[in-house]
């Protein structure tokens, strides 16, 4: 017994957990040497890409504002554009339909003008037409009012000076008459 009372009083010695003893120093030092090479290799590098990457997110921000602000201007200026172009383009037709008006209008003056020419022609014409027939029937009707004047008469008018009086009294009658 005396063994086992010898044993105990030591495990009580060493299991006194407010009393450090040699482990505690070496997981102390050691606890220490993992803080610092830690501190010095592990932590830096692990910051320093920390702070990359929220520089590159904090990029990325930037760009996206940026982006967003230029697809902004760029949906302002294409509506600019729009409305220039809508307003270009009524203003071009406006200018298509005074042109339209215009060519129109000059148009009927043209035709107007080849009317007016035109009828004035044709007048023209049945003038001339009608001075002819006046004097192909004057002929003929002279000469044929001159036979029937002799058959009648009984003599013969071979005058032409006498002959052309008598049908020119005879169509200036039948003017009065018609008239």
């Amino acid at each position: 017994m005396d063994s086992v009372a010898y044993v105990a009083p030591m495990a009580e010695k060493t299991n006194n957990f407010l009393v450090p003893n040699g482990t505690f120093f070496v997981e102390l030092i050691a606890f220490a040497v993992i803080v610092y090479v830690l501190a010095k290799f592990i932590i830096p590098p692990v910051n320093k890409a920390m702070a990359d990457r929220q520089d590159a997110i904090r990029k990325e921000f930037a760009d996206l504002d940026e982006a967003r602000a230029d697809a902004k201007a760029a949906e302002e200026e294409f509506r600019a554009q729009i409305a220039d172009a809508r307003h270009e383009a009524a203003k071009i037709r406006e200018e298509a339909r005074e042109q339209g008006a215009a060519i129109i209008a000059e148009m009927r003056e043209q035709a107007q003008a080849e009317a007016a020419r035109i009828v004035e022609h044709a007048h023209a014409q049945i003038e001339a037409d009608r001075q002819q027939a006046v004097t192909s029937l004057r002929a003929e009707v002279g000469s044929l009012a001159t036979s029937l004047a002799g058959r009648i008469v009984g003599e013969a008018l071979d005058d032409q000076a006498r002959q052309s009086r008598v049908v020119d009294r005879f169509l200036a009658d039948l003017e009065g008459s018609a008239q």
